[in-house]
């Protein structure tokens, strides 16, 4: 009879297993209503402070940044909350490697306004990824709530 040398299989199937990466995050970790923006320098990059999950540690919480650890197929979802304005819209854009890909947007004179955007994309190994409000525009979250939300995963590397 032959034996089964498990070692190397154990090995092996290690080197097969996909990495985890997903991350979840709000814009304010205090509690409290308040607006980020407007901003009219530019283009604005939204660190999202409060994180419900991170693994992978692919998103930084210091610089708002998503960076893909391994190439493969990803999805993100954008989510923004504003109050009306006749002024002022919320205008987020998710960026690529500082190339547009989708925005969030919505504008009326008064009450919430909501809006949501979702992507597939393949990534290259360091691509990065992050959310930027447009110039003269606001967004609004409530560290209690959660209005506004920047998340993404790994759906499987390539």
């Amino acid at each position: 009879m032959n034996a089964l040398n498990l070692s190397n299989v154990t090995v092996k199937t290690l080197q097969n297993i996909p990495p985890k990466v997903a991350f979840s995050a709000s814009l304010l970790s205090s509690f409290g209503p308040q607006s980020v923006g407007p901003f009219h320098n530019g283009l604005h990059t939204l660190i999202y402070e409060y994180v419900f999950l991170n693994i992978g540690d692919a998103y930084d919480t210091n610089t708002g940044i998503f960076t893909a650890p391994v190439r493969g197929a990803y999805a993100f979802r954008v989510f923004s909350k504003a109050f009306g304005s006749p002024q002022r819209a919320v205008t987020a854009g998710l960026f690529k490697n500082d190339q547009h890909i989708i925005s969030t947007h919505g504008h009326q004179a008064s009450g919430f306004i909501s809006s949501s955007n979702g992507v597939s994309l393949l990534l290259e190994e360091g691509d990065q990824m992050k959310v930027n409000l447009y110039p003269g525009q606001w967004i609004f979250d409530d560290g209690e709530h959660h209005h506004s939300t920047f998340s993404g995963h790994l759906l499987f590397p390539m």
